[in-house]
């Protein structure tokens, strides 16, 4: 039952000859990596309007500036990873880059800034969406966390399926939200236009509130900073071009086109559309909240069924470009536990030839995100946006690098075509160089109006995490280090001592039975051990009969074969402890010979079923677990199972391959 359970919720498992099939073109691409900037449409410029409410129409004129700055910063970013997609094809994206050009500090330094930025923009992505939803259906904001919770579990068991399946249930979200907003933009804009910039609303938002503070360089730079949330997501396309079909350089280079410029548009048309019918940020932690979308699409179309159609898609797209970090944060923490910064379970892929255990972190950390910011997102908003622009900055330098050692190692070639590959390197140099400085100031921009509301937090997160990468780091070194000492001299053929075997047991049955047969198949000198945790007539009792069946049934046949017969211990354990006794059995042959090594032979008794695993207590797993980890180096463990139903090993195949 466990698993049909299992192949029900993630499907059956996938070969790797299949993995190619489970490679994404544009129209998937877009939906599985492009729902993070696409989606940002909608918390990004509301977050920058945020800053500004409380400045009227001021505001909200200046906000145009605001937008065109953040496109053409966005353009600088799309010709920047451009590049890096051409030159670097594979995973991790900034991570690699920063790594191969700036060095492995910074190379972790950025990989530590993606890990945050994934982990913020599930958080905020689904709080995003469900903000949404409030707006359209108010009675729902006592649920608000709960809400949360649930679709974070539903994207988890969506990519625990794999990355084509759970593209392929986000295309549908996807474009409809395209379509959708991109209508309702376009109109906008139209009636803007065709009005001299004074539509009339079907129905008018909320009276803009009373001016409070006039609109000064800084508030324009905190604005901006907060605006610029609406770019994150964009590097996820070079951070898992592995994801794409062959040509993968192409195929990727192709849907961080359509991302960019769609998300582009969208954001001069929604920066037009607010000034056009004055419409202002809203506090969403008070009664009759409406975000900056659904005021706009009731303003331009009313409440009727294309404004619940709208909605319900912007609902679906935030809450799905979760997605983004289900996709890329897996594929980074692979290509960073490769290279020895996290745990190699990061680096092994499952069933479903997706990285499990980066998924299930990336959710963990998110739903405590949710639960402590109890899903609000201008709580979470604040925390946005420096890990994505201090990995954009590293990306962008590293690049700069990267072009910078080209140029030297092309020197000295004076041919035609050499010439022309130094212009284009030149090129490519002033793209990258130029990305960098601008996302470097807009990272420094960021840090310092967001650092009070919250960017603190994050500014401590990313040394918290470079600490945890490089003691990683220094684990793994070790193990190898340790592991390979000694390996290159022959093995010691000349040694071929049978071990001294210890067989702890409970009582005379099957499994009992069967365990000792094979520590008599090992070594002449075995020894049972049986512990008694209680005392009392009952204990005896069993003490007596144990014996009585150990001379009938192991002695016994031992002698009438020269055999010399197993030793039957019986070791009191006054405080009720399995693992001490062993323990001592084990160094009291170490004092007794140094040389010989010890075999601890473990009845295990193996269920077929869940809930027989209840019913058992699994001792064997704990004693196991102390012994290899206090025996000494001449302690080895070996299980003797017993099958309460048995169970052949091509059923065992067929059941993992289901």
């Amino acid at each position: 039952m466990t698993r049909s359970l299992k192949t029900i919720l993630f499907g059956p498992a996938i070969a790797n000859r299949d993995a190619r099939t489970e490679k994404v073109g544009v129209l998937r691409g877009v939906a599985a990596v492009g729902l993070d900037g696409l989606g940002s449409v909608a918390y990004g410029p509301e977050a920058m309007l945020t800053v500004l409410a409380g400045t009227g129409l001021a505001g909200l004129n200046v906000q145009i500036g605001i937008a065109i700055a953040i496109v053409l910063l966005l353009m600088a970013l799309y010709f920047s990873y451009r590049q890096t997609i051409a030159a670097y094809p594979t995973n991790g994206g900034a991570y690699v880059v920063a790594s191969q050009n700036l060095g492995p500090r910074a190379g972790t330094l950025a990989a530590a800034a993606l890990m945050i930025d994934y982990l913020l923009n599930v958080a905020v992505g689904i709080s995003s969406g469900v903000g949404a939803l409030i707006s359209a259906v108010p009675s729902l904001e006592p649920h608000t966390l709960s809400i949360c919770l649930i679709i974070l579990v539903g994207l988890t068991l969506a990519n625990l399926r794999g990355t084509r399946e759970s593209s392929l249930l986000l295309s549908i979200p996807t474009y409809l939200f395209i379509g959708s907003l991109g209508l309702m933009l376009a109109t906008a804009v139209t009636k803007a236009w065709l009005a001299g910039g004074q539509p009339e609303a079907i129905d008018p938002p909320p009276a803009l509130a009373p001016v409070t503070h006039a609109v000064g360089i800084w508030l324009v730079l905190r604005a901006f900073a907060s605006g610029c949330t609406a770019m994150t997501g964009v590097e996820a396309v070079s951070n898992g071009v592995n994801a794409f079909k062959e040509p993968k350089v192409q195929t990727a280079r192709r849907t961080l086109t359509v991302i960019v410029t769609t998300l582009a548009i969208f954001l001069l048309a929604l920066a037009v559309s607010t000034r056009a019918f004055d419409v202002m940020a809203m506090d969403q932690t008070q009664p009759g909240y409406q975000s900056v979308l659904s005021q706009l699409t009731a303003a331009v179309f009313g409440r009727d069924w294309f404004y619940y159609v709208t909605m319900s898609s912007v609902l679906a797209v935030l809450c799905l470009s979760a997605n983004t970090s289900f996709v890329g944060f897996p594929l980074l923490c692979e290509t960073v536990a490769r290279d020895g910064f996290l745990p190699k379970e990061f680096a092994v892929a499952g069933r479903r030839l997706v990285y499990s255990a980066g998924i299930l972190f990336l959710t963990a950390g998110a739903g405590l995100l949710l639960i402590v910011f109890n899903g609000i997102t201008d709580r979470l908003i604040p925390l946005f946006a420096v890990g994505a622009f201090l990995s954009f900055t590293l990306s962008q330098f590293g690049m700069a690098a990267h072009w910078l050692r080209e140029l030297r190692t092309s020197r000295g070639t004076d041919t035609a075509e050499g010439a022309l590959e130094r212009k284009r390197t030149y090129t490519r140099l002033f793209i990258n160089g130029f990305g960098g400085v601008a996302t470097g100031a807009a990272l420094a921009i960021i840090i310092i109006g967001k650092f009070v509301e919250g960017a603190w937090i994050v500014v401590i997160a990313v040394p918290l995490t470079l600490m945890v990468l490089w003691a990683c780091k220094r684990f793994n070194v070790e193990v190898d280090e340790t592991l390979m000492q000694g390996c290159k001299s022959p093995i010691d053929v000349h040694d071929r001592t049978p071990p001294v075997v210890i067989v702890p047991i409970n009582r005379w049955d099957r499994l009992t039975r069967k365990a000792i047969e094979y520590a008599l198949r090992l070594s002449p000198d075995v020894t049972a051990l049986h512990i008694t945790r209680l005392e009392g007539p009952g204990v005896e009792e069993a003490i007596g009969r144990l014996k009585q069946n150990w001379k009938k049934y192991v002695e016994a046949p031992s002698r009438e074969n020269g055999i010399r017969p197993p030793h039957l211990k019986i070791v009191r354990s006054e405080y009720r402890n399995l693992v001490t006794p062993v323990l001592d059995a084990v160094k009291a042959i170490d004092d007794r010979d140094t040389n010989r090594t010890v075999l601890v032979v473990m009845p295990a008794l193996v269920e077929v079923n869940w809930w027989g695993y209840l019913m058992h207590t699994h001792r064997e797993r704990r004693l196991r677990a102390k012994l290899l980890q206090y025996g000494g180096p001449r302690v080895s463990v070996a299980s003797v199972p017993w099958q309460l139903k048995p169970q052949t090993p091509a059923e065992g195949l067929e059941a993992e391959d289901a």
